[in-house]
């Protein structure tokens, strides 16, 4: 099968996923991104890959040019201050060679950015701007700007893997959102004792914070809350900031020796109405955004970018058809909604300080413990989506 060239309008990982995925089967593309050549590489933000996607970037051929910079997490340790039960997942438990991995961003789109060079069916267009996509029956067509000129190409497939940032220019899409009224504040910090590749999800009265091994000695800090618990944050002192840290972590790597760079962002739960549009699919988190509580949105958008993959290679109906485009939302609808549910739900029971509630969680870790069916469940779904 040798289609028409398909159209993704984002360069970010989900992306260039994509273009590679597709390259593999011989299949063309061209890729619009925003930003200029090489721009992302730098970017030090901390990513959480699922054991899953790592198999991904295996079959990618990059996960070699990663490896040495990623932080294997071979244990997921989850406590609740202020009670005594908590749960261990152990990757050793399920034969899996980790749980997880950390990586930066920048040395992943680094390395996605090379793998793609080495295709001459991938066409990346940087500094592109997308302005406006319109579809219809018969193709799609993307209006962007680069250097000034405003410029249309058209396909018989456009994919929108733009992080969510063109959605309201596109005709025909609408979102369903829900604003938590809370932020995550992000970080890195050194802890006095050695993270032995264990992962932390601590939930507290104000909200789930997570430390993730990063390097050697360091942790990647995701910590969320009420907007107005999390903004006064920035404004202390790194002494001040890891003495609260520590108040609400508690002992178990030592006191905090230091914390990099503090950024905040909003949080919120959407997703895209379900429609039947031709020409036109939506991936990652353009597609769904979750509550980075379990780290589930950015490796639901790589297995959107696989399982589009396998339905372009070897779609039976026209490329771009309702047909063809309503295959592939049949296939991930029960994975996305999965993640949604999931990870609202532990906001939802994990962020509640309603009197008695706290008993039964601390009583629900210590039972979720000796679970063993219950805990390969979550481990698969975690690595795989299932």
């Amino acid at each position: 099968m040798n289609p028409e060239n398909i159209i993704i309008v984002g360069g970010g990982p989900v992306g260039m996923v994509l273009a590679l995925l597709l390259a593999k089967k011989n299949i063309a593309s061209t890729v619009l991104e925003a930003r200029k050549q090489g721009a992302a590489n730098q970017d030090t933000r901390a990513l959480a890959l699922s054991y899953g996607t790592k198999r991904i970037f295996d079959g990618l051929g990059i996960w070699q040019a990663v490896a040495s910079q990623a932080t294997a997490i071979h244990t997921i340790h989850v406590s609740q201050k202020g009670s005594l039960g908590r749960s261990l997942l152990k990757a050793q438990d399920y034969n899996q060679e980790a749980l997880g991995y950390v990586l930066s961003y920048g040395a992943l789109c680094t390395a996605l950015n090379a793998a793609m060079a080495g295709f001459s069916c991938i066409n990346v267009i940087d500094e592109a701007q997308a302005e406006a996509i319109t579809h219809d029956a018969v193709a799609a067509t993307v209006r962007y700007q680069r250097n000034g000129e405003s410029v249309l190409l058209s396909s018989v497939l456009v994919v929108l893997a733009d992080g969510g940032r063109s959605l309201e220019e596109v005709a025909g899409l609408k979102r369903d959102t829900k604003e938590y009224g809370h932020d995550a504040l992000i970080s890195k910090v050194r802890a006095e004792l050695p993270h032995s590749n264990i992962a932390y999800e601590r939930f507290t009265a104000q909200g789930p914070m997570a430390l993730l091994p990063n390097g050697e000695h360091d942790f990647s800090l995701v910590w969320t809350g009420k907007k107005e618990a999390i903004a006064p944050l920035l404004a202390l002192s790194d002494e001040e900031f890891l003495a609260q840290f520590h108040a609400q972590f508690g002992d178990r790597v030592g006191r905090f020796l230091s914390v990099e760079k503090r950024m905040t962002f909003p949080l919120k739960l959407s997703k895209l109405q379900e429609s039947d549009m031709q020409h036109l699919v939506v991936i990652g988190n353009a597609a769904q955004t979750m509550h980075p509580v379990a780290g589930q949105g950015f490796n639901v958008g790589i297995r959107d970018a696989q399982v589009l993959a396998v339905h372009i290679a070897s779609a039976s109906s026209p490329l771009g058809s309702a047909q063809m485009l309503g295959n592939y939302r049949n296939e991930r609808r029960a994975d996305t909604k999965n993640g949604l549910l999931f990870t609202d739900f532990l906001v939802n029971i994990f962020s509640n300080d309603i009197l008695g509630l706290a008993a039964i969680r601390s009583a629900s870790l210590g039972l979720f413990d000796v679970l063993k069916p219950a805990k390969k469940i979550l481990v698969s779904k975690m690595s795989f989506g299932k």
